[in-house]
């Protein structure tokens, strides 16, 4: 059985190639995808799809596994850039690195090696497990590395022919396989920031492709306006930084597209915009269990963003893929547009976008 295994230059990758030869996987193919932002939109900062590749061949070279580009710039264009520009552009919190993996790395990608490929392996923490015939994803025993979140909307055909060598490792385990290994890039620190846009700063990216907007920041509690933004696809609910606002802390806590108005509140009366209640859509299951879920309340964990925190909610589906999700404790960063992922015994059960809160 061939397996692709998806390199990107960084350590976390490199180890899953490095594992899968320990384990006398003999038949390995190793794929860098060439994605759209890496070359046409470089000269807004630094872009290291060069040095990337450079690592991923050394690697390669180093195991004498092959190493193939794939360019998927027009379906990373389409499918996820396209995606973050009109979400943005609507107010919304885009959450691009799902889209990602679903669309990109385990679909286009899925799509160009149809028929040579029977399973994809890549540096995810996350873990595949086999029950009853059927493929689960679970969670990383490392709970920041954790990835689930970000592969919660992959499909059940997807899901079976994913691999993920790295399931029960934790970061500081592979950190230490690739200095074992004396891997190329075993000093190579991760990436961070979304997936597309490599080191080029999120803000230079909005403001290329959809300018400035300024308009009026107002303190929710008294309608006192504090000053003026750039747009409002610049800020996101819960955030604090970017805003230059004097004797703070200040916190966005809603956006009136309609009035380009960016409403914020002070840390003092944070709590007070706090929510335990909000709205969900699209709903995507990745469980039989739960796509067979009839009206009744569930008692589930939700992420509402990628990290470490679960946090216990009760979930109650409203029908036409649509639920309502009570939190046990209520959170202030609420954003229109981000996925809110469901878990269960450490199964992460599939996700839903995020439609608005409500009055807890």
């Amino acid at each position: 059985m061939t397996t692709a295994v998806l390199l990107s230059g960084g350590v976390d990758s490199s180890v899953a190639l490095a594992t899968l030869k320990d384990e006398g996987h003999a038949d390995l193919r190793a794929f860098y995808l060439k994605i759209w932002l890496q070359e046409d939109e470089a000269f807004l900062g630094d872009c290291p799809w060069e040095e990337d590749l450079e690592h991923a061949r050394a690697v390669c070279l180093r195991f004498g596994v092959p190493l193939e580009v794939i360019p998927l710039q027009r379906e990373y264009y389409q499918r996820v850039v396209r995606y973050a520009l009109d979400e943005l552009a609507a107010g919304r919190t885009p959450s691009s690195d799902l889209l990602c993996n679903q669309q990109i790395k385990f679909g286009a990608f899925f799509d160009a090696v149809d028929g040579e490929i029977q399973s994809v392996a890549s540096g995810h923490y996350a873990q595949r497990l086999e029950r009853d015939g059927r493929a689960l994803l679970a969670r990383n025993p490392d709970p920041v590395k954790d990835q689930t979140y970000f592969l919660a909307r992959l499909d059940r055909v997807q899901l079976e022919r994913c691999r993920f060598p790295l399931g029960r490792w934790t970061k500081a385990q592979v950190r230490e396989r690739a200095l074992a290994l004396d891997l190329p890039n075993s000093q190579r620190p991760d990436s961070q920031g979304i997936c597309f846009l490599g080191k080029i700063p999120f803000d230079d990216f909005v403001r290329h492709h959809l300018g400035e907007r300024p308009g009026p920041i107002v303190r929710q509690d008294t309608g006192e306006g504090l000053g003026e933004h750039r747009g409002l696809w610049f800020y996101t609910i819960g955030q604090r930084r970017g805003l230059g606002l004097s004797g703070g802390p200040w916190y966005v806590v809603d956006k009136q597209p309609e009035d380009d108005v960016l409403l914020v509140t002070h840390g003092q009366q944070l709590a007070q915009h706090s929510t335990t209640r909000f709205e969900v859509d699209s709903l995507h299951w990745l469980c039989d269990s739960m796509t067979n879920t009839a009206e009744e309340e569930l008692s589930l964990e939700v992420k509402v963003r990628h990290g470490p925190q679960l946090t216990r909610c009760r979930f109650q589906p409203q029908g036409d893929l649509r639920g309502l999700v009570e939190l046990e404790s209520p959170d202030p960063g609420i954003a229109p547009g981000q996925f809110a992922v469901f878990y269960r015994d450490e199964i992460c059960l599939g996700c839903g976008v995020i439609r608005g809160a409500l009055p807890s």
